[in-house]
């Protein structure tokens, strides 16, 4: 089948359109137009059965993928614009050297904490200020395997970034996920009477001893810093359940990666649900 395209081949990096998707690699851009770029035929593949809008489809014409030519008709029959992009222009816009001839625009942004639905009495994972890109992709990888939803909380990087939506495999936009700020938590938390469990290296509690199904937020902190102060001071205000645990480091390291540490919990926490079932 031929690619039904939209338009004539873009020979030119700096073109209009190519320069206005590159720039939803930044996170200003983004914000503005509630759009991203989307890499690869499974993740916006993922998006798609979502529900998520595609908009545009870039193609690198002098080498296309020879087994998408179905795959990208359907979605121009689903109204995505098909555009084909040369070398340079398709460079410019494409994941570094991982790119598979296809990169689509879409519209997405994360969800608030109001918009968002979370079943009310599994556990959910709460990453506070996280910094890297790769470590909230694979977290959310981990709670697509686990089945439990993510709060991302005062974060550093936004869900809507192309890397993790890459590292996430997809997977960002089938989580049922949201993003708000500390000050909003807190009393969300309290509400929705969730007992709030987070990791540190100097946890009171061994990991595995602490319940974790249910009713359960688990609170990671940004790779550097951990979690803020402000947790304890609504523990120590009686604003929230508060616990902490901690995972053993036998080794010279004095912590884990964010994203291991958040598969421990995460599985974990679906262990102790399927023991009580």
């Amino acid at each position: 089948m031929t690619i039904p395209y939209s338009c004539d081949t873009i020979t030119s990096p700096v073109n209009p359109r190519v320069r206005q998707a590159a720039g939803l690699r930044e996170a200003d851009a983004r914000r503005t137009a509630g759009l991203t770029l989307v890499d690869g035929r499974r993740e916006l593949s993922r998006a798609a059965a979502a529900g998520v809008t595609i908009e545009e489809v870039f193609v690198a014409s002098e080498h296309p993928p020879a087994d998408l030519a179905d795959w990208l008709a359907d979605l121009a029959g689903r109204g995505t614009r098909l555009t084909p992009l040369a070398e340079r222009p398709f460079a410019k816009i494409a994941f570094g050297s991982r790119n598979e001839g296809v990169v689509g625009v879409v519209r997405f942004a994360p969800l608030s904490l109001a918009q968002a639905r979370f079943v009310a009495d599994r556990p959910l994972l709460v990453i506070e200020g996280v910094e890297k890109p790769g470590n909230l992709g694979a977290i959310l990888r981990t709670a697509d395997a686990t089945g439990l939803g993510v709060i991302v909380c005062d974060g550093r990087t936004d869900p809507a970034n192309p890397a993790v939506i890459r590292a996430s495999l997809g997977t960002v936009f089938t989580v049922p996920l949201a993003t708000t700020i500390v000050a909003e938590l807190l009393p969300w938390l309290r509400t929705n009477d969730r007992r709030v469990v987070a990791a540190t290296p100097e946890g009171t509690t061994p990991w595995h001893a602490s319940p974790l199904a249910g009713r359960t937020a688990i609170l990671l902190g940004s790779e550097a810093h951990g979690i803020s102060p402000r947790w304890r001071q609504a523990a120590a205000a009686d604003e929230i359940d508060f616990t902490t645990v901690s995972l053993p480091m036998r080794g010279a390291a004095d912590s884990l990666n964010l994203s291991v540490t958040a598969a421990v919990l995460a599985y974990e926490a679906i262990r102790q649900e399927e023991m009580t079932a």
